[in-house]
């Protein structure tokens, strides 16, 4: 005997009796647990899963501006969470330094085409290791995304040439400025450098 839909029919009415019980704290997230909860009752698993993605993107609009990954990675990462990490901040002179970047808490807003947009930009600066300012530049990065609805899986990569400084110790410091809420979130990566041999 199955308790698969028995299991689930119970764990939608536990957490409707939990909301009706506590309703301050409901919210996107809990709303589209029973929602998906229930659509996979009636073996809905196309409503369900959109239940929950919808759910999932209304609640990280409402977190604050945050990057919840950024690593040097060794080359241009081929979609959300698939890149290869660099084992080690160190890079030759010359290397170019790849980073991975996942961003949440973005706004989205209507676009044409019955879309939704999302659009921030990334400041760069860069700093020795006694935090003297080598390098400053504004929108060093501009992303602007564009798809049929909210996205909860935004990610992008930054690629900075080097070239010219000297082998040490350096922080690269990207500020992410979400040009629709007007908010902004800064993130540091320290590196090393070392001559070829």
């Amino acid at each position: 005997m199955s308790l698969k839909y028995p299991a689930r029919s119970f764990t939608a009415a536990a957490l409707g009796a939990w909301l009706v019980a506590s309703p301050a704290l409901g919210g996107p997230l809990l709303d589209a647990a029973i929602e998906a909860e229930r659509l996979a009752a009636q073996n809905d698993a196309r409503g369900a899963f959109e239940a929950i993605r919808s759910g999932l993107a209304a609640f990280s609009q409402s977190l604050p501006l945050t990057v919840p990954r950024a690593l040097f990675v060794t080359e241009v990462p081929k979609a959300y969470r698939a890149y290869a990490p660099k084992a080690e901040p160190v890079f030759l002179t010359g290397e170019k330094l790849i980073t991975y970047v996942e961003v949440t808490g973005l706004k989205w807003q209507p676009a044409d085409g019955d879309q939704r947009q999302s659009h921030f930009t990334v400041d760069l600066e860069l700093m020795d290791d006694e935090g003297k300012t080598l390098a400053l530049q504004k929108e060093f990065g501009n992303f602007t995304f564009t798809s049929h609805s909210d996205a909860v899986e935004v990610y992008t990569h930054l690629t900075l040439d080097v070239a010219g400084a000297k082998p040490g110790g350096y922080v690269l410091h990207y500020t992410i400025n979400d040009v629709i809420a007007e908010r902004s979130t800064p993130f540091e990566l320290p590196f090393t450098l070392k001559d070829k041999s």
